[in-house]
């Protein structure tokens, strides 16, 4: 277990972020990854061939995928530990692989526009972290789909890489990540990636599993020390909701969140101009508004802060333990 490289990378991470600056001269490991995968989407995944063959080389592209990612992670890891401020800087590259600042900062800005009043300034901010047509949405379609994706993406971009760099150290965070962002690149139902795709994403919901239910756990918890939220409606609607969402992981933090603030979240969406009818999470009110996004990002900086807790004290363990 790596608590202490965690620790230190939960805590960069959400000091720092990772600097624009950053991204533009040298690009993200999301986007190094993301090149990789193009590649591979380009060169294996070719017309003509049959879907079995796709499908036996979407197995072949993971695990190329994770290998280009565990590997020289594990490598940085080895020749880095035994130097004197050698745990910082894998702290520091560590931090490139949770999203808790980003997340919140792109939440936030959501919430800012349908402060001001301005539709459109939402739905343009709103687009950076969801899926589907913003143009559908009114004020209370973008409310929602913000809480939707805080919710979900606080399972996927910043619990599961923790929880994964925790067991494997920095190969087992920048393997998940990888592999996360394999499953957003490819991992779709379309006739180009259902079944190229299908191994990232089947991968991905296995590896999802433990973060997708501690998430909402953690959501839970933070409900119980946040005023006005409600922990116990929270673990009803996980309870009772998540095991119907489309998807075997987001529904569990998507329903707590639900559930602790009273509202009803999920249901049917436009996708790329295609309607879908999904579950809903929850059975509280539809109307979101800017509040409500203030109150998800509270619950979500509790929750946030009770998994880093976890974290340090698993750091702090051997030495409690010691002495």
């Amino acid at each position: 277990m790596a608590f202490d490289l965690t620790a230190l990378a939960v805590l960069l991470e959400a000091l720092l972020g990772y600097p624009a600056g950053l991204v533009r001269r040298i690009g993200h490991p999301v986007i190094w990854i993301g090149r990789l995968i193009v590649v591979l989407d380009h060169g294996l995944n070719r017309p003509g061939l049959t879907a079995t063959t796709r499908k036996g080389l979407g197995v072949v592209a993971v695990g190329v995928i994770l290998v280009a990612a565990a590997v020289p992670a594990a490598l940085l890891e080895a020749l880095l530990r035994p130097l004197p401020f050698g745990l910082l800087v894998l702290g520091l590259i560590g931090s490139t692989l949770i999203a808790q600042r980003s997340l919140h900062w792109h939440v936030a800005r959501v919430a800012e526009a349908l402060e001001g009043g301005s539709l459109e300034a939402a739905r343009t901010a709103v687009s950076h972290i969801v899926g589907r047509d913003p143009q559908t949405l009114d004020e209370a379609g973008v409310a929602r789909a913000a809480i939707e994706s805080l919710a979900e993406n606080f399972s996927d971009g910043v619990v599961a890489p923790t929880l994964w760099m925790c067991v494997g150290g920095l190969a087992g965070g920048a393997a998940y990540k990888a592999l996360n962002t394999a499953d957003s690149m490819i991992g779709h139902l379309t006739e180009r990636h259902a079944a190229f795709g299908w191994a990232a994403a089947r991968t991905d919901d296995y590896v999802n599993l433990p973060a997708s239910r501690l998430a909402g756990m953690l959501l839970i918890a933070a409900a119980a020390l946040t005023p006005g939220t409600d922990a116990r409606a929270a673990h009803t609607a996980m309870l009772r909701d998540a095991p119907r969402h489309r998807s075997p992981n987001a529904g569990w933090s998507e329903a707590a969140m639900a559930g602790a603030l009273g509202l009803k979240l999920n249901g049917p969406k436009v996708y790329a101009g295609v309607f879908t009818e999904d579950a809903y999470m929850g059975d509280g009110r539809r109307e979101a508004t800017a509040k409500d996004v203030r109150a998800a990002l509270r619950l979500y900086r509790r929750a946030d802060a009770l998994m880093v807790l976890l974290v340090l004290a698993g750091a702090a363990a051997p030495f409690i333990w010691r002495g």
